[in-house]
């Protein structure tokens, strides 16, 4: 089985998950750290170099605020887990918006834990706007590398995206790093993540003709 160097995480579902349950949407988001933390032992595991969590976006934060505070602090409680594990851990977002919370400042920068044997990014208060905004008129030089440009720049390319929730978008999603990447989706909520659904998007994309444009 082929083993894509840098996986995406989008995972979706979690107000929906809640609903299901009976409970109100801001109750799903911190359901969605014990798969977080399965999701990264997994990767380790088999050897992954890189995964990068879609926390939230800039857009989300127009939520109401019982479930802005919510996945805010889901978010910040993820970091904290993944600050305990073998791990070089980066927080990348909109950091002047009063939306990034100020607990996560510190990773700013990718900070070393453990032996840092799995690059984990971390998108918080994340938009794809303010992640391009320095391209400008001077990048229009072709010969120019466009990619240091991009707030994003520490983030390799992405091989293999995996959504849950069952929607079929990319909502944002570093789309430089995901210009290439293969889409998988998982039709369960992040909630109810389980194993299997790594190994399925796997199978799939090791079945799936690699060209990368050739």
């Amino acid at each position: 089985m082929r083993i894509p160097n840098h996986i995406g995480i989008i995972p979706d579902g979690n107000r929906r998950w809640a609903e299901n349950q009976g409970l109100t949407k801001e109750k799903g988001y911190d359901l969605g750290l014990d798969p977080g933390m399965d999701m990264f032992r997994i990767c380790k595991e088999l050897g992954v170099k890189e995964i990068t969590y879609y926390g939230f976006t800039v857009d989300n934060t127009k939520r109401p605020t019982v479930q802005r505070l919510a996945f805010t602090n889901a978010c910040i409680k993820a970091v904290q887990m993944l600050a305990k594990e073998d791990a070089a851990l980066l927080v990348l977002g909109n950091s002047d918006s009063p939306m990034f919370p100020k607990e996560l400042l510190p990773f700013r920068e990718r900070k070393t834990f453990g032996k840092g044997s799995i690059k984990v990014n971390f998108l918080v208060n994340y938009g794809w706007q303010w992640d391009l905004a320095k391209l400008n008129e001077e990048t229009n030089n072709s010969k120019l590398n466009c990619y240091k440009y991009i707030n994003s720049n520490d983030i390799s390319r992405i091989d293999l995206i995996i959504r849950w929730g069952g929607r079929r978008r990319l909502s944002g999603f570093l789309p430089v790093q995901s210009v290439y990447a293969d889409f998988f989706v998982v039709d369960e909520y992040w909630p109810d993540f389980k194993e299997q659904h790594v190994h399925d998007a796997l199978k799939w994309y090791s079945e799936q003709d690699i060209t990368l444009g050739g």
